[in-house]
């Protein structure tokens, strides 16, 4: 949905030559013309409008010197720095454009017709007048000489497999009549056909297609030839087949003309001569020829050079150029050049070689830039030389406001094909409206002022301005048949003529609306370097378009922007450079455009596509270069970039790598757009999406989240970027429009989560203003089924980096009633308090849902209120009934599981209620009902908690049976380790609480848990086996105790010490040992030599109190003892280690390794007051 902008025209004054020109080429390094006359080879610069180089074709008698000569064919040859000419008396001539020589390379006695070089230029074929092909090397060696008109097909020559006749074949539409239908008769060519054959390349220089008229049927007919110059193809027979024919450089089609009795069609060829497809000219039959087809270097553009058949009133011929393009397969007319002179009177020969100059404004030669696709240099025959430079543009709405439709406008001949896209998208080639010109349409421009964003003028090709306006009633308004009117078609108001006195073809370019009744303009200036841009205001009359002010541009304009919010108009220049026009005062003034800091701002290269744009508070210049590099102002924001648009502070772009992005431009920098657009973006974010390969934006709705593609094919894509609907969805989150983001969550598949995690404390104390805007049970329930833990605002939807933090979300309400402090029970439970409140009948489902949903599902709750239901149905109509409230309780939770907590709750009814809708069989679920329903009802609950394995109920029931069933209560709590629950269900004092006390003492023994097992049996009296526990767990105070309160012997109690202080010491627990040997075995009188080493062992180890001073056991003073120490090799003065007083002088590097650190730490912890010498308590 492009269209072809006029970026640039060059028009230079006429050269003083001789002659008409007959041919020229394109010099590729320089963009210099070469042309060729009947005298001379002219080289020559269009933008400086000089004369470069000149040489004469008469003067070595190559040409006569009458005039009467012509020139076939010139090439460009830049490898060899030279220019190839073909004269028809068959003269090959080089001229090289350095040492200014020519030299004839070749000639053929026969004359020439033609000459083509291949696009390597490797090859060149040229055509003779014996009908004939001569192929030779770009070194002019002849390669093969073969003649034009074969009687062969060709080697792709078509295979008959022989199935079946013609008679018995299907013909389609045209019926069985098509089978005796006898073959038309073949027509000759048409009467002003030259005769002269037409070879054209294919792009890649592998075939080239041959044009000629046969001499036995006088009809053309088209071969295919390969590059050794063996014949491929021959085309089938087409009558009224014309001259012109041009090779798509793509390879696809060969592109000819064909005259049918009632239309004129650019038909197409492929490789192997058949026809496929062909647009209809929209001319009379007879009322213009052909004269060339032209396809531009990229096979975007086809040019159809037409002339008219008969001469108009003032005796001249009027000449056309239509530029014509594809899209979905449809052919779009989007340029057409009308010339007002032909370039020949009558009676005088076509060719122009024997008739001298006019001043004619027509072209006789056209040819593309072989470089630049869309520029096209065209040569009239008074030698002035026109270069119109197209661009690619695509002409939509700039509204700001709800009330722009997003129209979009395709150039289609005289016709508009307008699609408002804010109400529906059509495919191309239709559209919503179709706008009817008075002549074939230049340009489209939309108005900019607001509040008429729809408003559009469109500017045809003889300077008129066609002003169209929105149709009232623009709103919904019903219609007949009960079909509604969403938006009229524009009306034409006014049409206005611009007198530009003789601009030629096109002189007004890139006219912008940017007020009711004012309109930019911009045409060429006094100078070939100069522009001048022009404010065009009605006449008073109304019917003219008047130059209200001018001011003249320093270079050419090529583009020219508007910003309806600024009133800010932007140009560029052919280099890129940037200035503003002040066009609000009475006359109209240019100044550099600046920055902030007052620095003139440029763009580094010359962009095909601008805006304008605020990043930061400060408008910028956008711009888009043809190698795909994207600059803000002299800053490259991306490359590979193959189109953008500006909307609602969104920039939005697509990319080569087939992705899109979308970035908001208020919340980011200069740098900040680099760095975004520069990164790869993660695996959630949300200003990037993939695209389909080739897309292109087209528009954007405003104030939506639509965004319109066009595919390289033609057909359209609507898409809503992520970074929009987000973007959208926290503006109706923050202005509490629950509904409107409820219903894009729901389109766009948002999860719903994001509703609360977005501001969870605006939510929670907004939640009935949610409900009450939501208004829909199913829609709620869908938001609480969606729910989870997760935070969407950290995992799925984190705002983009450089976006404006958001308020921080309110802490749970983890210490409200009833609220757990997670999320989803926060949310479940605030919803079912305020759904209670409004209407609990209408919200039943809704409450429902949030006893299942929360973390720990309530579903006994749940069917408790569904049992309800049953009992006593409600009376409103919103109420629901228990049966579709349990079909819902179904939906949400696995019926096997709704089964077991219905059993749960010890209502049979229930049980009933939910069974009978599960796929259970009656036989599976019948006779354990039955069997219930006979228990009492403890046990019958205690089964039905054993049956759910619900232990802990079942214990508590289980102990309400009577001492009948202790056994089993016994059982119950060994197998599931019940003890705790089954104590606090017995009396201390009962003899149950004792036995169980006693299996749980075993069990705690079992578990290496001795002391507590000992615990529990010394207080149920079992002081036995509790000292014996005691024992075992070396708890020697509470054994101790126990054996005291038993009333122990004294020398038993001493012997339980001494086991009890064997036990500590291999345990290390030498404090304890020394105490318990020290205060529960002194009455001992007898030392065993076992005792003794116990004795030793505990003073030859440090123990340390807990005040820090050092103890060491103290026991009565016996001689036995001492000799004992002796006899184990210890003397006195090794027995005292170290005193309390830390300034002893005592040297211990002498001293064994324990007796060394045992004096270490003894001086450094006698820090106390005492300072007696241990000695003394060993003595």
């Amino acid at each position: 949905m492009r269209n072809l902008k006029l970026k640039m025209r060059v028009r230079c004054a006429e050269l003083s030559a001789l002659g008409v020109p007959q041919c020229f080429s394109v010099r590729m390094d320089t963009h210099t013309l070469l042309i060729a006359s009947a005298y001379a080879i002219i080289e020559y610069d269009p933008r400086t409008a000089q004369v470069v180089n000149e040489v004469s074709l008469t003067a070595e008698d190559y040409l006569p010197a009458d005039g009467s000569g012509c020139v076939v064919g010139v090439q460009d040859l830049p490898d060899q720095e030279c220019v190839c000419v073909a004269t028809a008396n068959g003269d090959v001539i080089l001229y090289n454009l350095n040492t200014q020589q020519l030299e004839c390379v070749g000639s053929v006695d026969s004359g020439l017709t033609g000459m083509s070089w291949s696009p390597d230029q490797e090859l060149v074929t040229l055509t003779t007048g014996q009908q004939s092909i001569i192929m030779m090397t770009k070194d002019f060696e002849p390669i093969t000489e073969v003649p034009i008109h074969q009687e062969d097909f060709g080697e792709g020559k078509f295979i008959t497999v022989g199935w079946g006749k013609k008679e018995t074949q299907f013909h389609g539409s045209e019926g069985k009549q098509a089978a005796q239908k006898r073959s038309t008769e073949v027509l000759p060519a048409v009467a002003w056909d030259d005769r002269k054959p037409r070879v054209t390349w294919r792009g890649d220089g592998q075939l080239f297609a041959l044009s000629a008229v046969c001499p036995h049927t006088g009809a053309r007919k088209v071969r295919v030839w390969n590059r050794e110059c063996v014949l491929q193809a021959t085309s089938e027979t087409i009558n009224g087949l014309e001259q012109a024919l041009c090779w798509k450089p793509s390879g696809s089609l060969i592109a000819s003309t064909q005259r049918h009795p009632n239309k004129h069609s650019v038909v197409f060829l492929e490789k192997n001569g058949l026809l496929h497809g062909d647009f209809t000219l929209p001319i009379h039959k007879d009322q213009a020829r052909v004269r060339e087809l032209l396809w531009n270097s990229d096979s975007t553009v086809l040019a159809v050079w037409l002339e008219d058949m008969k001469p108009g009133e003032d005796g001249h011929t009027n000449t056309q150029i239509q530029l014509w393009c594809v899209g979905n397969y449809h052919w779009y007319l989007k340029q057409s050049l009308r010339f007002g002179a032909g370039e020949c009177v009558e009676g005088q020969c076509v060719e122009g070689a024997c008739v001298s100059p006019s001043a004619s404004p027509s072209p006789v030669c056209v040819c593309w830039d072989p470089e630049r696709p869309l520029v096209l240099h065209l040569l009239t025959r008074a030698w002035s030389c026109l270069t119109y430079r197209w661009g690619w543009a695509t002409d939509r709405s700039h509204g700001d406001g709800p009330h722009d439709n997003a129209n979009v406008a395709v150039i289609d001949g005289d016709k508009v094909l307008v699609t408002a896209f804010a109400q529906c998208v059509v495919p191309p080639p239709m559209s919503s409206f179709e706008l009817q010109c008075p002549a074939p349409v230049a340009m489209v421009t939309f108005c900019s002022e607001e509040g008429r964003p729809n408003d559009l003028a469109a500017l045809t090709d003889d300077t008129r301005l066609c002003v169209y306006r929105q149709g009232e009633g623009g709103a919904s308004a019903s219609a007949a048949g009960g079909f509604k009117t969403i938006t009229h078609p524009p009306e034409l108001s006014n049409t206005y003529r611009v007198e530009l006195g003789g601009a030629g073809p096109l002189g007004l370019r890139l006219v912008v609306w940017i007020r009711e009744h004012s309109f930019l303009g911009v045409t060429d200036g006094e100078h070939l370097d100069q522009s001048k841009v022009l404010l065009l205001k009605p006449s008073t009359n109304g019917s003219t378009l008047e130059i209200s002010s001018e001011v003249c541009v320093p270079g050419q304009v090529i583009s020219v922007c508007h910003s309806g919010r600024s009133n800010t108009v932007l140009l560029q220049l052919e280099d890129g450079q940037l200035h503003k026009l002040l066009w609000e005062g009475c006359e109209l003034a240019t100044v550099p455009w600046t920055n902030s800091r007052g620095s003139p701002v440029n763009f580094p290269q010359p962009c095909e596509h601008t805006a304008l744009c605020s990043v930061s508070g400060e408008e910028y210049p956008l711009g888009l270069t043809d190698r795909a590099h994207l600059y803000l102002g002299d800053t490259e924001l991306a490359s590979g970039v193959s189109s953008f648009v500006v909307c609602d502070d969104f920039l939005l772009l697509t990319t080569h790598t087939h992705t899109c992005r979308c970035l908001q431009l208020n919340a980011h920098t200069t740098r900040g757009l680099v760095s975004a657009l520069g990164s790869d973006g993660g695996q959630n974010d949300e200003t990037l999406r993939r695209v389909e390969r080739g897309s292109r934006i087209v528009t954007m709705v405003t104030h939506d989240t639509r965004l319109i593609l066009q595919m390289p094919r033609g057909n359209l894509e609507t898409i809503h970027h992520r970074a929009l609907v987000l973007a959208q969805l926290r503006k109706k989150l923050d202005s509490l429009k629950f509904r409107e983001a409820f219903e894009v969550m729901r389109k766009q598949r948002i999860n719903l989560n994001l509703i609360y995690d977005h501001n969870p404390k605006a939510f929670l104390e907004n939640v009935e203003m949610f409900v009450k805007q939501v208004d829909s049970v199913n829609h709620i329930n869908l938001f609480l089924t969606e729910l989870r833990e997760e935070d969407t605002t950290k995992s799925m939807y984190p705002p983009p980096t450089h976006c404006p933090p958001a308020p921080a979300p309110a802490p749970p309400l983890a210490s409200a009633p009833g609220h757990s402090g997670k999320k989803v029970d926060i949310v479940c439970d605030t919803l079912r308090t305020t759904m209670e409140q409004l209407n609990p009948d209408r919200y039943c489902l809704c409450i429902l849902t949030t006893h299942v949903k929360k973390t720990v599902p309530e579903l006994e709750t749940a069917l408790q209120k569904v049992h309800q239901l049953r009992v006593h149905p409600a009376g409103s109509a919103e109420a629901v009934g228990a049966e579709e409230a349990l079909k819902y309780l179904l939906f949400l939770v696995d019926v096997n599981e709704l089964y077991t907590h219905s059993l749960g709750t010890y209502d049979f009814t229930l049980v009933l209620m939910v069974a009978e809708k599960s796929q259970k069989d009656p036989k599976e679920y019948l006779p354990f009902l039955n069997m219930l329903k006979s228990l009492e009802p403890n046990y019958q609950r205690y089964t039905i908690d054993t049956h759910l394995k619900r232990y802990s109920k079942a214990l508590t029931h289980l102990s309400k049976c009577g001492e009948e069933h202790f056994p089993e209560v016994l059982n119950l709590v060994k197998d599931q380790q019940l003890y705790k629950e089954a104590l606090s269900l017995y009396a201390a004092d009962s003899p149950q609480y004792r036995e169980l006390s006693g299996a749980y003492a075993e069990y705690l023994v079992e578990r290496g848990q001795a002391e507590q097992a000992g615990l529990l049996l010394w207080r149920c009296g079992e002081l036995g086996r509790a000292l014996q526990a005691f024992v075992g767990g070396v708890s020697w105070r509470h054994a101790l105790s126990v054996a005291m309160q038993m009333s122990l012997p004294p020398d038993q109690l001493a012997l339980l010490a001494r086991d009890l202080a064997e036990k500590l010491l291999e345990q290390r627990r030498y404090t304890e040992a020394s105490v318990l040997l020290e205060q529960y075995a002194k009455v001992c009188t007898l030392f065993s030599h076992t005792h003794t080493h116990i004795y030793i062992s505990l003073y030859f180890v440090q123990i340390w109190s807990e005040d820090g001073v050092c103890v060491c056991c103290r026991t009565v003073r016996r001689p036995s003892l001492l000799s004992s120490l002796e006899q184990h090799g210890k003397k006195p003065s090794d027995w005292c280690i170290c005193t309390a007083d830390k300034t002893s002088s005592r040297p211990t590097s002498n001293l064994p390794y324990w007796k060394r650190i045992a004096h270490r730490r003894c001086s450094w912890r006698a820090r106390g007051p005492c300072s007696r010498d241990i000695r003394a308590d060993w003595l």
